[in-house]
């Protein structure tokens, strides 16, 4: 069993910046295929983003590319998504995930093929 908690969310103007951290516990993170995932109020949970084992690869949702950055520190079992220049749209509770399924990031992160969640952060960007 992984137990994930998430940390870093708030309230932040458009423009601002946050941190994202997912902190795990139970078993050694560097065995999961990590992912961020965020689910606006009345719409489906999204992928954002996605991280390999060894950090070595990375995925990103077209909607955040050039202005969130996952990242992963395995001795300190904790995945990060640090994200600027955040807009309105980007409000949304967000979710890190583990799957220790292997394969492409953008097949393997899906919202069916997590094996463990946290239990989200909520993100509010104010206009």
């Amino acid at each position: 069993q992984v137990q994930l908690v998430e940390s870093g969310g708030g309230l932040v103007q458009t423009g601002g910046s946050l941190r994202l951290s997912c902190a795990a516990s139970g078993r050694t993170l560097g065995g999961y295929t990590m992912g961020w995932f965020r689910q606006a109020p009345g719409k489906e949970r999204d992928v954002v983003s996605a991280i390999s084992r060894g950090g070595t690869s990375t995925y990103y949702a077209e909607s955040v590319k050039g202005r969130f950055t996952i990242s992963r520190d395995n001795g300190k079992n904790t995945v990060y998504l640090q994200m600027n220049s955040l807009l309105p749209e980007d409000t949304a509770v967000y979710y890190c995930a583990a799957t220790q399924k292997l394969g492409p990031l953008s097949v393997v992160v899906t919202l069916n093929r997590m094996d463990y969640w946290g239990k989200g952060t909520l993100v509010t960007v104010s206009s």
